[in-house]
This record gives structure tokens, C-alpha cells and sequence, in this order.
């Protein structure tokens, strides 16, 4: 069974979560086939506190934005369903974890941390491995693979979360995974070609005849290889 891969990001009040800071901003796509599917999880939240200034110049959420927007905890459990048992893949994990985890601890002291029902995959750090020494941050990569058609004036949750997920295929190929094929479907299929023989007469084969005259040159050229190197054409030794 294929992995159900979720490309996730979180926009959030300012940057240390040990100082109160609180998720605004969820987005998640859902890869199907390693392709962007129209399934995603997105919401804005109220944090129940202000945010700071330098983090609305970066994502252009103002406290007046979310006033009517609701807590985490009245989403957490749609959350989790969405997510539970998928490979997340995030830009910085550690932040976004970070803040996730804590959001579920206020929430209710029942619901798990997110390392415990998914797989976490840092793009970031793939980025890394794959271009050490040189910018990794989002920005960057979508100028090193040309990835065009998104508005980078301000950043978003669902919005970045897009843009990830076309970073994360060229980081991992831009190609699609096979699954391997187990014994009982290679049986599935030998059954299946048994019942699909092809038949020599069902094809319109052309016959090609050599001349007489193409014969003799063929043996002359035999002839040459066998006098120049001792040894016996494959041509002979399968007559």
C-alpha cells in the first residue's frame, strides 16, 4: 500500500513557542500518486493573544484578522483524523512540530504528539544533504528549481504548504515511486498472461530472404575473422 504522503506548514505569532507564541495558520496538501490533490486541511486560528509586529510583516496576519477564527482545540480532532498515519513533510520540522505539539498539549492532555501517529520528513534538511553549503530556506529553493506561479511578497500557510510540495518532488526526483510488486500479484500476472498468449499468425511479420550473393560475402567476411584471431565466429559455432 502506497504512503499517503502531507505536505504541511503553520504560520504562528512570532517564533519561540517557550514564550507563548501560538499556531494562527494551518495548511496541508495531500500528495496522491506524488501529485497535488484537491485534498487539504486548512484553517486560520484565534491565538487568544497578540501578534507580533515582525511576524505580520513576514505572513500579513493582523489580530484584527482572526478575531472570528476558532481555537485550536475546536479543530485538533479534525486535525489529527487528516494526518494520523501519513509521512509529514515539512520545511523546518522541528519549528512546526514544535508548535503543533504544543497546541495538542494545551488542547487536551489526551491527544498524542504528532511524532507518535506520523512519519516526520524535514525538507530542510534533505535540502541540506542535497546542497550543502548554500541556502536551503523555501525562498531559495524555489529559485534554484524555477518554480514559478506563486506570490512570494508574503507567506501563508496553505500557500507555502503548496509550494513545498513542488520543492519536495524535485528533491526527491520528480519522478514517481514504484511499489514493488509482491509474489502473489507476480502470480496474478503470469495467470493473467496464460490467458493473453500472442499468436504468431495474429501479427503481420515481414520475411526478409538474404541472396545467394549476401550469403557468400557473409562466409568470405567469417572467414577473415577466423584467419586474423584463431578463433571460431559465434555466427559457426551456432549453425
Amino acid at each position: 500500500m502506497a504512503k499517503r504522503y502531507i505536505i504541511l506548514d503553520t504560520e504562528t505569532t512570532g517564533l519561540h513557542v517557550k514564550e507563548g507564541h501560538r499556531v494562527i495558520e494551518i495548511g496541508a496538501v495531500l500528495l496522491n500518486d506524488r501529485q497535488k490533490s484537491e485534498d487539504h486541511f486548512h484553517t486560520y486560528l484565534n491565538p487568544m493573544r497578540l501578534i507580533d509586529d515582525e511576524a505580520t510583516q513576514v505572513h500579513g496576519i493582523t489580530n484584527e484578522d482572526l478575531n472570528d477564527k476558532p481555537l485550536f482545540e475546536d479543530i485538533a480532532e479534525e486535525f489529527l483524523e487528516f494526518v494520523d498515519g501519513s509521512t509529514l513533510v515539512i520545511h523546518n520540522a522541528q519549528f512546526d512540530v514544535g508548535f503543533l505539539d504544543n497546541e495538542l498539549k494545551l488542547a487536551s492532555s489526551t491527544f498524542p504528539k504528532l511524532s507518535e501517529i506520523c512519519t516526520i520528513e524535514d525538507s530542510l534538511q534533505m535540502a541540506r544533504d542535497m546542497f550543502p553549503g548554500q541556502r536551503n530556506t523555501l525562498d531559495a529553493l524555489v529559485t534554484r528549481f524555477d518554480i514559478k506561479g506563486y506570490d512570494r511578497e508574503l507567506h501563508g500557510g496553505l500557500k507555502d504548504a503548496n509550494i513545498l510540495a513542488d520543492v519536495y518532488l524535485h528533491l526527491t526526483g520528480g519522478q514517481k515511486k514504484f511499489e514493488f510488486i509482491s509474489s502473489n500479484d507476480m502470480k496474478s500476472i503470469n495467470s493473467e498472461s496464460k490467458d493473453n498468449n500472442f499468436l504468431v499468425k495474429d501479427f503481420d511479420l515481414k520475411k526478409i530472404i538474404t541472396s545467394d550473393n549476401e550469403m557468400s560475402e557473409h562466409e568470405n567476411m567469417l572467414s577473415d575473422m577466423y584467419e586474423r584471431t584463431s578463433v571460431e565466429p559465434l555466427w559457426r559455432k551456432n549453425q
